[in-house]
């Protein structure tokens, strides 16, 4: 337990994804145009440094003349900008928008994008910024409205809205090779609405890999954006790749949970799911799943999955690479799970186990139904747990909770954390290995508190996201 400090830069935290634009000299010379000719003359004599400003007005690119940017350096202290002259200011229609080729260094912000093919930065970019554009590509089926490919790019502050066929609003992949990915990508401070593909897969607003790319270790930062009305699919925040880390997002009100679908060493930590249909689940190995506060989510909070493959390898066949890989070494830790359908839960419909998993000091609090439900218990850990309400015990063993009241109180956020008093408070069972923080971004104490908040008295740094937080016009 430990007192609460505020911060005076509330919502940030060390390592949060930064904008390219962030540190541009201000005061270097914009190149400003007004037609679409103007504005390719003005890219192809661009250097480290340049900022280019389209006016205000809707611009239709022909057909098969899209906005060239081949073989644009900038650098890092002096990026190449590419700006609307005011955010949503300038429309882009037509077939494609902007085609990048051996690009690095560059910023693309401020437009609203409404083409009718994919928008890509491909693997021979580098360091490439969307940022403070609207996305609302044309509502075809199957397609993808941004693909990222290119390595240590940032999708910042964007608007993705208004879907209703098959196609993903956001995809990381990578370049040849078949466990090749992205390196380094950050996607922050966006917000994705009203995806209504009512298909049973393929409408994810965020996918992080493919199957063939489960083994790369892509090391992608996907924090503090937020999903309203996701109900393409049932995966929100698709996890198909490994070493990324996946926190302090928001999804409300969604068909679509935060799911680890494939590849390993995954970080799942302080997210807060709300009202929606599905929650966590998990496959593959050595995540740590923390921290994250659900809701009213009417499914199960967080399914710990069973397998049809043990482990996915290098040079395995396609079928198996789809396959579902049981979970090895997975800790789930410090979550509080509040009125769902089923607290934690299992899957019995796979015949491969979860080996070596942890689920300890998380609070299960519920007014029916069951609070666990995990058909394979040999391969489970359980320790500190706290239940409470009139929902079930479940298959959770004796030995692994209390049925004790944590003493949660809703606060303006809506967020029930704990009060004074709260058994919860020091009673962890261990001290997890990088578990350093709570949900609302607080230390943890010498003595850790049970469940995702750490008590203390003062605001704190992190709290569910609205729609002023995110997208195109958020600070």
């Amino acid at each position: 337990m430990q007192r609460r400090t505020f911060l005076a830069a509330c919502g940030v935290v060390a390592g949060t994804a930064g904008s390219m634009i962030t540190g541009t000299a201000a005061a270097a010379d914009a190149v400003r145009v007004d037609s679409l000719d103007g504005l390719r003359r003005a890219v192809a004599e661009a250097r480290p440094g340049s900022v280019i400003v389209l006016a205000a007005g809707s611009y239709q690119v022909p057909a098969g003349e899209p906005l060239a940017i081949t073989g644009k350096h900038g650098t890092e202290r002096a990026p190449i900008m590419i700006k609307a002259a005011s955010v949503g200011g300038v429309e882009l229609t037509g077939e494609q928008s902007f085609d990048l080729t051996d690009s690095s260094h560059l910023v693309i912000s401020g437009f609203l994008f409404r083409q009718s093919t994919t928008l890509e930065v491909p693997a021979d970019c580098h360091h490439v910024e969307l940022s403070r554009n609207s996305f609302r590509l044309a509502d075809l089926e199957g397609l993808h409205w941004v693909m990222i490919r290119g390595d240590h790019s940032v999708v910042d502050r964007n608007s993705f809205s208004g879907k209703s066929t098959l196609g993903i609003f956001l995809g990381v992949e990578g370049g040849a090779g078949a466990d090749v990915m992205a390196q380094g990508v950050k996607i922050t401070r966006n917000h994705f609405t009203d995806h209504t593909f009512a298909g049973s897969n393929g409408g994810e607003p965020i996918r992080l890999g493919l199957s063939g790319r489960a083994l790369g270790d892509a090391g992608a930062l996907v924090e503090l954006n937020l999903f309203e009305r996701v109900d393409g699919d049932p995966e929100a925040i698709s996890v198909k790749s490994s070493g990324n880390l996946i926190r302090h997002n928001t999804i409300r009100d969604s068909l679509g949970g935060i799911v680890l679908r494939h590849g390993n060493g995954n970080r799942v930590d302080a997210n807060h799911l709300l009202g929606g249909r599905n929650g966590i689940r998990i496959y593959g190995d050595d995540h740590l799943v923390i921290n994250n506060y659900l809701h009213g989510i009417t499914g199960s909070g967080i399914v710990l999955g069973s397998g049809s493959v043990r482990d996915h390898l290098p040079g395995e066949s396609p079928e198996s690479r789809r396959g579902n890989d049981a979970p090895d070494r997975v800790t789930l830790a410090h979550n509080t799970v509040i009125d769902c359908g089923t607290g934690i839960s299992g899957e019995s419909h796979r015949t491969l186990p979860p080996l070596d998993c942890v689920l300890a000091d998380n609070i299960l609090v519920g007014a029916a139904g069951r609070l666990t439900n995990l058909p394979f218990q040999d391969g489970t850990a359980w320790a500190g747990n706290l239940f409470w309400g009139e929902a079930l015990d479940g298959t959770a063993p004796a030995g692994g909770f209390r049925r004790i009241d944590p003493r949660l109180a809703a606060g303006p956020d809506g967020v029930h954390r704990l009060t004074q008093g709260s058994p919860a408070i020091g009673a962890a069972s261990r001290r997890h290995p990088g578990v350093g923080h709570d949900l609302d971004g607080d230390q943890r104490g010498r003595l850790r508190d049970v469940g995702a908040d750490e008590y203390a008295t003062g605001r704190p740094r992190f709290r569910p996201l609205v729609a002023a937080d995110v997208g195109p016009l958020a600070r």
